[in-house]
């Protein structure tokens, strides 16, 4: 009798056990996941990467054909060639438009200065001139550092340096994975494809392949709406400044283009783009280069997304806003980037399940 019920107690807690092991296993994934977000987001985009030059190496196929690997090579190259090209044409335009704008700025603070000194307001606190030669002269002694202030701010200096050095570092080092991950899927897609294939058991195996060719045609789809969204706009908002005559047109365009892939935020940033590129060419520019910024948005909310993106994926507005929202809060700029292709994910997932 005893040992009946010993036998009974111990099959009733075997479920108990079951599901405690489970709880602990899935807060354990929970927290992996947490902590390691930021690495399975690199990871996520360099696969995003590797789907995108597969696309565009599929693409062509149609019009050249040959083999993958050469395929593969022209547009590795036509990709560097325009990398390097927007980094030059960029680097040389943000630092005119810097100038342009710092000048405007000042131009127009001195403008409200002499306003309100005629009109009796006291502006010492605008003054952004520096002290006169008598006054330099006459208090340099009482300026002049000593030796604890200078090895502060000696060392302050070296700390930021050093910070700026470490955060272009970990940029540099994120895109090198990113793009190195993406070659290397690139190179061999069905490789990792049937890879991923044999883990799932025998019987799952023809569902998980048509689950993972599901998720890169779907993928692929939202990429290649993502590129025409990117490159319609960089073309508008380059011959919509140019007409105004805005300077550097062109790089402001590809700089527009380039953020669209955010979508909501990207077109906020844009837009502040465009206006603080146009600040430096005066204000009827400005006033002008809004025109530019509301058919950016138009033609991205009523004709792009609609025609593209929701065939692509078919996702809505307000889902891919509230993911953005969500992910943004917990994730941070990754969260905000990547949530659109995340959602399209999980949707295709669910679906198959």
């Amino acid at each position: 009798m005893t040992s009946t019920d010993s036998t009974g107690a111990t099959s009733s807690w075997r479920p108990l056990a079951a599901a405690g092991c489970a709880v602990v296993a899935f807060a354990a994934a929970l927290a992996l996941i947490w902590y390691s977000a930021a690495t399975l987001f690199l990871l996520f985009a360099g696969v995003l990467f590797g789907i995108f030059l597969t696309a565009l190496s599929d693409l062509l196929k149609r019009a050249i054909g040959g083999g993958g690997g050469l395929r593969l090579a022209i547009v590795c190259l036509v990709l560097l060639a325009l990398t390097i090209a927007f980094l030059v044409l960029g680097g040389t335009t943000i630092a005119q438009q810097a100038e342009l704008v710092a000048a405007t700025l000042k131009s127009q603070i001195g403008t409200v200065k002499t306003f309100l000194d005629q009109h009796g307001v006291d502006t010492s606190f605008m003054d952004l001139g520096a002290f006169s030669a008598a006054d330099n002269a006459a208090s340099t002694s009482q300026r002049l550092p000593g030796a604890s202030a200078i090895a502060s701010g000696t060392s302050t200096l070296v700390n930021q340096s050093l910070k700026i050095l470490a955060a272009l570092f970990s940029t540099v080092g994120n895109i090198f994975v990113v793009v190195l991950l993406g070659l290397l899927l690139a190179a061999q897609p069905q490789l990792y494809r049937d890879g991923l294939v044999r883990f799932a058991a025998k019987s799952r195996r023809t569902a998980a392949a048509a689950l993972l060719d599901d998720l890169g045609e779907t993928l692929k789809r939202w990429l290649l709406g993502q590129l025409v969204t990117m490159v319609t706009i960089a073309i508008v908002v380059s011959i919509g400044l140019s007409l105004i005559g805005i300077p550097g047109a062109l790089a402001v365009g590809v700089q527009t283009g380039l953020l669209t892939f955010i979508p909501t935020v990207g077109g906020i940033i844009a837009g502040a783009i465009i206006v603080l590129a146009s600040l430096g060419s005066g204000w009827t520019a400005l006033i002008s280069a809004f025109a530019p910024f509301r058919v950016v948005q138009q033609l991205e909310s009523n004709v792009l997304t609609p025609m593209i993106q929701r065939r692509a994926i078919d996702i809505p507005p307000a889902t891919t806003f509230g993911a953005q929202v969500f992910l943004g809060f917990l994730f941070g700029i990754w969260g905000i980037a990547l949530a659109l292709p995340l959602v399209a994910v999980i949707k295709v997932i669910l679906r198959h399940l």
